[in-house]
């Protein structure tokens, strides 16, 4: 028993452990077998080693290259049992499960063209009121009475560019009003920053150097694109009839 502690004691010490573990009992610095060893030790001394000369594998790995051997047996093992090499991730739908309830795409083609139809004839509709309605005035003077003299005093063509470009965006958002009044829905906040951004954009075709408008120009595009993320999680019909109007790519 008491040659068996000291041979664990002798063994624990990481050095020894590890050069018997790599090269054999040879390397201990011994010319001869020592008294207490045996020249070819029994199968079962191994068994009274500590663990860690047992290991060899691991011994002068990193932690990183010890989890990519488990991760290369982990699937050397699952090929061998017949398995893909990596499980599928939880959740995992097969592409060829077929869909219960779900549509062609020639069909989903033509309902998107159909919808694309029915709101061109709507955006028809309200574009041929506009024109028919009375001209817009300068400060919100429309529907008023007055003389054909003053008319001309308070036409748009005689205001400034300011004004022209916010009568612009006026009766772009007209076009996708809920209601009347409407300023705050997302269509028509996705077209009075547009109305904006053209603005600043045709500024920026002059002057190239003019940073701190470049970017608050980034800011618009930026408050747009959430917009339309928004209304294309919500309100998808909606979402395409802004898009296809505007013109805007996504």
């Amino acid at each position: 028993m008491a040659s068996i502690a000291s041979l664990r004691s002798l063994f624990a010490r990481p050095q020894v452990a590890g050069r018997v573990a790599a090269h054999g009992l040879a390397t201990l610095g011994r010319s001869q077998p020592s008294t207490f060893l045996p020249a070819t030790p029994p199968s079962s001394f191994f068994q009274l080693l500590p663990p860690v000369a047992c290991q060899s594998r691991y011994m002068g790995m990193t932690k990183t290259k010890r989890r990519q051997r488990d991760k290369m047996v982990e699937r050397e093992n699952r090929v061998a049992r017949g398995l893909p090499a990596k499980p599928n991730p939880p959740k995992y739908i097969p592409r060829d499960l077929p869909v219960i309830g779900a549509i062609t795409r020639e069909e989903r083609d033509d309902e998107a063209r159909r919808s694309d139809a029915a709101a061109a004839e709507e955006m028809k509709v309200k574009i041929a009121k506009q024109v028919e309605a009375e001209e817009n005035l300068r400060f919100q003077f429309d529907g008023l009475e007055m003389s054909d003299r003053v008319r001309k005093l308070f036409a748009l063509r005689n205001g400034s560019q300011r004004e022209v470009v916010w009568s612009q965006k006026r009766r772009g958002m007209e076009l996708f009003q809920l209601r009347e009044g409407d300023t705050g829905s997302s269509a028509v906040q996705v077209v009075a920053l547009t109305t904006r951004i053209q603005q600043l954009q045709t500024h920026m075709a002059k002057h190239h150097k003019d940073k701190s408008t470049k970017r608050g120009l980034d800011a618009l595009f930026v408050r747009r694109r959430k917009i339309l993320d928004y209304m294309e999680r919500k309100s998808f019909e909606s979402y395409r009839k802004v898009v296809k109007s505007l013109g805007l790519v996504r």
